[in-house]
């Protein structure tokens, strides 16, 4: 067996990477970053620098959390083995996950990723419609699977076996240029959008959406904004679908499901990256009645999911978000951020908008805020200067522009002061 090269440097490990992976393996920053080692909300890279890690929701509860890691070498020490032989893992964390949506969405389906999840909650709402009809916004994600990678359009597939003829999409919600305080206009396109689907024979079967809409950069919304668009989807006949991928888990703050916050009932709610804490954790929720016409339509297995050692790791999440009051934490890291972010924003016009839910938020750059042309060109440099001293975040949105500050869920004022700092001074170099 050939084993890896020790101590390559980072110019050898990307030609490796290109030529054993292939062209276009994407990489963060114009200097990747060589990660080696992580802590809670740090990463070390291999030179033995320490950077902030203000991105990565994949740990929620911090990098290598003690108890996540215990409790997965634990049960590796014990077994590991499918779902078609019986496990109190399986049954114990359905149970947990459940109680914390209430009422009728009280049946789980786990798998390995979100963008399975979300390929099953698709497959659910054919088979409860008839129809196969899906509508997404035009600025959006949710994973890759053949169906599931038809949603997105900022890096649509060049092949998709025809599926593309299914997916319509509906202009994104901006709190900065659309005026649509309660959602009404982002229903009417809705409607607009079922009814195509109708006229052309196809059938309207689900609309999926984030509920903080975090891909689009995260708009600012009431509570409730989503409420005229769930009734324009059930008077249609059709499914809501909730992606909390990276919305859910107590990082709205003020919800465990951003989707309460929103104020609505989804059919289903799917959910992945943060459930294992980095573990190979994903799933969905439904009601009884969704599931029993899936079970009964599709013939489905998954070796992964819901494995005993991928159990224990989720099972590890939920007990450190209620015995370390995280959720309480992203209401208030969210609050003082939003308030340092809007002391920015009355120094640096660049700033253009100031966004917040919970454990997620960041700023909208413009080039004129009579305009409110896009400055994506700046959040690029803002973003690659943080990385040159030892912060790590990202941009999103339609136009890049809008950074994206979401960190583990351990993220403590002492943190968010050093990044809050660091953001200055280079805003100080860098912004008009």
């Amino acid at each position: 067996m050939h084993e890896p090269t020790p101590g390559m440097n980072d110019t050898e490990l990307m030609e490796k990477r290109r030529a054993l992976l292939g062209p276009n393996v994407s990489t963060f920053y114009q200097r990747p970053v060589h990660i080696v080692r992580g802590e809670d909300v740090w990463l070390w890279d291999a030179d033995g620098r320490r950077y902030l890690d203000c991105y990565n929701n994949v740990p929620h509860v911090g990098h290598c959390n003690p108890r996540v890691v215990e409790a997965i070498c634990a049960q590796s020490r014990q077994l590991n083995v499918h779902s078609r032989y019986l496990h109190e893992n399986l049954v114990a964390y359905a149970e947990k996950l459940t109680a914390t949506f209430g009422g009728d969405l009280s049946n789980a389906l786990l798998t390995c990723t979100g963008s399975e999840a979300n390929d099953i909650a698709l497959r659910m709402a054919e088979a409860m419609t008839g129809k196969r009809g899906v509508i997404a916004t035009d600025a959006t994600y949710h994973g890759n699977t053949s169906l599931v990678s038809q949603l997105s359009t900022s890096n649509p597939p060049a092949h998709g076996f025809g599926l593309g003829q299914y997916v319509r999409h509906v202009e994104a919600p901006d709190s900065l240029r659309i005026d649509d305080p309660q959602g009404l206009r982002f229903a009417a396109k809705v409607q607009e959008q079922i009814d195509e689907l109708e006229r052309s024979g196809i059938g309207f079967a689900a609309l999926i959406v984030c509920p903080l809409f975090l891909n689009e950069g995260f708009p600012t919304q009431a509570p409730g904004w989503l409420r005229p668009t769930e009734q324009v989807v059930r008077a249609a006949g059709g499914f809501l679908i909730c992606d909390e991928v990276q919305s859910g888990f107590a990082r709205s703050g003020s919800h465990f499901w951003a989707h309460q916050k929103q104020g609505v009932t989804p059919d289903v709610v799917t959910m992945g990256k943060p459930m294992g804490n980095g573990y190979p954790v994903a799933g969905l929720v439904t009601r009884p009645e969704v599931m029993a016409r899936f079970r009964g339509s599709y013939r489905y297995f998954n070796t992964f999911g819901g494995n005993p050692v991928a159990c224990a790791a989720a099972m590890a999440v939920l007990e450190e978000i209620g015995q370390r009051q995280l959720q309480a934490n992203a209401a208030k890291i969210g609050a003082l951020a939003a308030q340092a972010l809007s002391g920015l924003a009355a120094k640096y016009p660049a700033i253009g908008d100031v966004r917040q839910s919970g454990m997620v938020f960041g700023v909208e750059f413009v080039k004129d805020r009579d305009t409110l042309a896009p400055a994506s060109e700046l959040a690029d440099q803002v973003v690659n200067a943080l990385r040159e001293r030892g912060v790590l975040l990202s941009k999103l949105g339609r136009h890049k522009n809008t950074l994206k500050i979401r960190p583990p869920m351990t993220f403590s004022e002492e943190h968010l002061g050093l990044l809050m700092q660091t953001l200055d001074e280079v805003l100080a170099g860098l912004a008009p």
